[in-house]
């Protein structure tokens, strides 16, 4: 292929008529925060990829606000976690008030189990610019800009779309799989005849980005008040949002009125003397596609999946959709899987997609008391939760956000405390490597399978793991060793010190157990040693039953 320079406003290439095979790997529709992210991931591993933006530019208005610890452990994998750490607010927390405006509750997670704060303030317009940037690293990414997907067929090789470029003309492009990064209003979905379904929750909210902002106060400010919920977050750069919820019967008109403005923004400890750079009235949804693709085209982000904003985990849920695509295409581009691989997309991401979806909704209901009686009771709850400590830091530290587990898809169960790891997140602390070097986990193990023991004998551990497969998938072996461990080196094996001791902990009731980590640091397995042969068949097995077409999304 044709290498070119990322440049979103040149024109698009003569139309494509026929070729031996799809030009691209993967095009991918929608040039947002999950679209961007999968065009860096799969750019990193080498696939040819094709970028459609209809707009010509990345967005220039705030949007998401808020990156979590998993989303920023995606952007490590594609190489860009610094970068876009350099321009945010790291760490923040949420103080919960009454309608008196007394804190009744906490949030403020210390804790890093994924190797980044849990919560962090970010600006979209400059992410996006950052994610693009990031595409100059690879000229096998070509970002079309301006360019409108119009239509799509799919073949028996793969998907031929029709895309109107700045002219007018429309232009015919082949690839091997298309992804629908799309947004609410998908054309993608659309065109696949997808409806969106689940909750009817809508409610109208009027939104309020400002700049150049002096209020300094660190964490997010939720005003559960019956007369006008309202949250307010913090930025970087001296910005700041107010969020102001609309009753049923206010007009949209009425609350946008500069003075209207002003006056709810001077009741809830705006800097009046910051610039107001937009006002905007958005209804937020929590919905769900029934179905996310078909045969050789699927469905991420808001395409797949409308999220309320009180979690924050809108933008967050598009970029696990794009992680947990990336490194299958990846597969499937470089021939080590069949197309059927993608089947296990939807299997593992709809579940805990509608879990953040039912903790906005969840958290929504704690931000929006409907009278001052239910807000005092929920109030007054929380207080008396606050006195027991282990349920203070339950919530303090967000731990009831629900955890990512897959119970089907690319895995393989096991039994006991080892089918509790099999579909989990792996930790990421800092370990610290054989020339002395202290990184987080995943430097070292790359975007690549893994194969990973606590142990300070490679050999023991790894000595049987000599079948096919691990060269097939290019697994990386690791040993994680206690510090000041002494161990003896073994060839092809890397050794790192378990400074923190999490890895120990995650392992504490798995000794002499291996473990298979993706490319995407979830668990695809975790066995006893010895049966080190049994899981590289069943890993096999399970790779050959990819070839099968199926295309049930």
């Amino acid at each position: 292929m044709t290498s070119h320079p990322v440049n979103p406003n040149r024109a698009a290439p003569h139309p494509v008529t026929s070729h031996p095979m799809a030009p691209y790997s993967v095009a991918i529709a929608g040039a947002g925060p999950t679209g961007l992210t999968l065009a860096n991931l799969l750019g990193r591993e080498g696939v040819a990829t094709l970028l459609i933006e209809r707009n010509e530019a990345t967005v220039a208005e705030p949007r998401a606000v808020s990156i979590d610890d998993e989303s920023l452990r995606t952007l490590q994998a594609a190489g860009l976690a610094g970068e876009v750490a350099s321009r945010m607010v790291p760490g923040y927390g949420s103080i919960y008030h009454t309608p008196g405006r007394r804190p009744f509750l906490a949030v403020q997670p210390s804790e890093s189990p994924y190797g980044y704060p849990r919560r962090n303030a970010f600006r979209q317009p400059v992410l996006e610019k950052q994610l693009l940037a990031g595409l100059d690293r690879f000229p096998e990414v070509t970002p079309w800009f301006g360019q409108a997907l119009e239509s799509f067929r799919q073949t028996d090789r793969g998907v031929v779309l029709s895309v109107k470029d700045t002219q007018g003309r429309i232009v015919e492009v082949e690839c091997g799989f298309l992804i629908g990064c799309d947004g609410a209003a998908s054309t993608v979905r659309r065109l696949l005849g997808i409806e969106m379904a689940g909750s009817s929750f809508s409610e109208r909210w009027l939104i309020v980005d400002m700049e150049n902002s002096t209020n300094n106060t660190r964490h997010t400010e939720v005003f559960c008040d019956p007369r006008r919920p309202c949250i307010t977050l913090p930025g970087p750069d001296r910005t700041r949002r107010f969020e102001f919820m609309l009753h049923p019967h206010e007009s949209e008109g009425a609350l946008l009125r500069p003075e209207t403005v002003r006056g709810l923004l001077a009741a809830h400890g705006a800097d009046m003397n910051a610039t107001i750079v937009r006002t905007a009235v958005y209804t937020f949804h929590a919905r769900m596609a029934t179905r996310w693709g078909e045969g050789r085209v699927l469905l991420a982000g808001d395409a797949a999946h409308l999220t309320p904003p009180f979690a924050g985990q809108g933008m967050n849920s598009g970029l696990r959709d794009a992680h947990n695509l990336a490194w299958k295409l990846a597969m499937i581009a470089r021939g080590e899987a069949g197309a059927g691989l993608l089947e296990s997309y939807p299997s593992e991401r709809r579940g805990h997609a509608w879990q953040m979806i039912q903790l906005a909704l969840g958290m929504g209901w704690i931000m929006r008391p409907r009278t001052r009686l239910s807000a005092w009771m929920v109030q007054t709850g929380f207080r008396l939760l606050g006195l027991a400590p282990p349920v203070r830091d339950y919530f303090a530290q967000m731990r009831f956000k629900p955890k990512p587990r897959f119970t089907a898809g690319f895995l393989i169960p096991g039994r006991g405390a080892a089918r509790r790891l099999a579909g989990r997140l792996f930790p990421q602390p800092h370990v610290t490597t054989a020339d002395g070097r202290r990184v987080l986990l995943d430097e070292v193990l790359g975007n690549r399978f893994a194969l990973l023991a606590f142990t300070s004998d490679p050999g023991g551990a790894f000595g049987e793991a000599a079948h096919p497969v691990w060269e097939r998938l290019g697994v990386l072996r690791v040993a994680v060793i206690a510090p000041g461990a002494s161990v003896v080196p073994m060839e092809g094996v890397t050794t790192v010190t378990d400074d923190e001791g999490v890895v120990a902990a995650a392992l504490a009731r798995l000794p002499g157990h291996l473990i298979l980590l993706r490319p995407d640091r979830y668990v695809a397995a975790c066995v006893p040693i010895r049966h080190t042969e049994r899981l590289a068949e069943a890993v096999t097995a399970l790779l050959d039953e990819t070839w099968n077409e199926g295309g049930k999304f």
